[in-house]
């Protein structure tokens, strides 16, 4: 996928286990190991800004852009969305 997630580098940053960003963002680990793992399709907007708002950054420190990175790719037949 050309988008990269780079939720780890701020987890280590702020010192904030994968349990506790969930549990304050409202998402359950588990879809939170989704979109950290870079298996997510989609996340919504209210997803990300409590995300940003918790680890107190911006949205380009979460996610970046990899140009060749399996642009061309298929999608998937079921798409996972991070709530």
């Amino acid at each position: 996928m050309p988008i990269a997630v780079d939720i780890d580098v701020m987890l280590a940053r702020r010192k904030i286990s994968v349990g506790e960003l969930a549990d304050r963002v409202g998402i359950t680990p588990a879809n939170l190991a989704v979109l950290k793992n870079g298996r997510a399709k989609a996340v919504r907007f209210a997803t990300l800004a409590a995300l940003c708002e918790v680890l107190e950054c911006q949205p380009g420190d979460l996610l970046r852009w990899e140009p060749g990175a399996g642009a061309g790719a298929k999608a998937e037949a079921e798409d996972t969305v991070v709530e």
